[in-house]
């Protein structure tokens, strides 16, 4: 490997985002470039450090060896230059991942932390589900998102930081016409006998229906099968009208036509929200989102678990942790 005098950080972005993808066009995208100028950073910086860093063929793109090698020192200089400009006041945009269109808590946090925080960037994004954003964090491809950390893979618990959020109580999406829609709220006990969708085989939600397999344990209620993946808020309206099934959700979950929302009561399920960044990571914005998290929290009480509250053990552990 030959040693440059000097190294242009966009060859090095131009590594990491391909090495992210394994996938030139997706990589160009990502960076609002051509794709053969993309392919043209890459064989300089090739060129520059004497080594091959990808194997490409004409279906797929793989690391080689010095590449492998290579990408975790790139990625720590590309942090070193963005902790550099964030000190100089000239921080990158923050993508905050809000988990869907419509959720009330991560949204409510990002719009105080813009408050406090009016000069920084922060660009919101909705990647579904922490157990999806939980990889994309680690790859750098998102700053920050919300979720249930302790439903997370402990390799990638790792890797992240995290804040407690919320105990945000659960609620059940009904079938207007449904025998419990004319009640104001559910108990859990009159759920027995139901198929409530949880989001099984969804790649992006795993810990949520973890959640909803522990909440379902010993109760009577059955966990629907897993249903198309649907895209969107129409699609996801669409698909459920035909199961019919009655959908877990959160008090704040956004309304779908022809269903009424119901909380869930005796006892009162929480979904435990946390807020999670890439361990290490540095930025004004993650400083305004976490102050604008604990604000929030503060104003109004959530994380005050209820005495008749319901949350997992290894949840408690993990949200009391510091």
């Amino acid at each position: 490997m030959s040693t440059p005098a000097h190294l242009d950080p966009r060859l090095l972005r131009a590594f990491v985002t391909v090495a992210d993808e394994l996938h030139f066009t997706r990589a160009a995208a990502r960076l609002y470039v051509a794709q053969q100028a993309l392919s043209r950073d890459v064989r300089r910086l090739e060129r520059e450090l004497g080594i091959e860093l990808f194997v490409r063929t004409t279906r797929r793109v793989t690391l080689t060896a010095d590449g492998e090698r290579l990408l975790p020192h790139a990625r720590a200089v590309l942090q070193a230059q963005d902790d550099l400009l964030a000190a100089a006041g000239q921080a990158r945009p923050l993508l905050v991942d809000l988990n869907s269109p419509g959720l009330r808590t991560p949204r409510r946090v990002l719009l105080r932390a813009r408050e406090l925080a009016p000069e920084h960037e922060l660009m919101a994004r909705y990647e579904s589900g922490l157990g999806y954003a939980a990889a994309e964090l680690l790859a750098g491809r998102l700053d920050v998102s919300f979720g249930r950390y302790a439903g997370l893979d402990p390799a990638l618990r790792s890797g992240l930081g995290r804040q407690p959020v919320r105990y945000e109580p659960m609620a059940v999406v009904l079938p207007e016409d449904h025998p419990l829609a004319s009640l104001a709220e559910v108990p859990l006990a009159a759920l027995a006998g139901e198929t409530v969708y949880a989001g099984a085989g969804n790649p992006r939600t795993p810990e949520w229906t973890d959640l909803a397999r522990q909440l379902f344990r010993g109760r009577g209620i059955a966990l629907a099968p897993p249903v198309p993946l649907a895209v969107g808020e129409e699609e996801f309206q669409r698909v459920m009208a035909r199961t019919r099934h009655p959908i877990l959700a959160v008090v704040d979950f956004p309304a779908l036509p022809a269903t009424v929302l119901r909380p869930l009561v005796d006892p009162v399920p929480l979904s435990p929200v946390s807020m999670v960044w890439r361990k290490g990571m540095t930025h004004p914005g993650l400083t305004a989102l976490r102050r604008a998290a604990a604000a929030v929290g503060a104003e109004e009480g959530w994380l005050r678990v209820p005495e008749e509250g319901w949350i997992p053990a290894s949840d408690s552990v993990v949200m009391a942790s510091p």
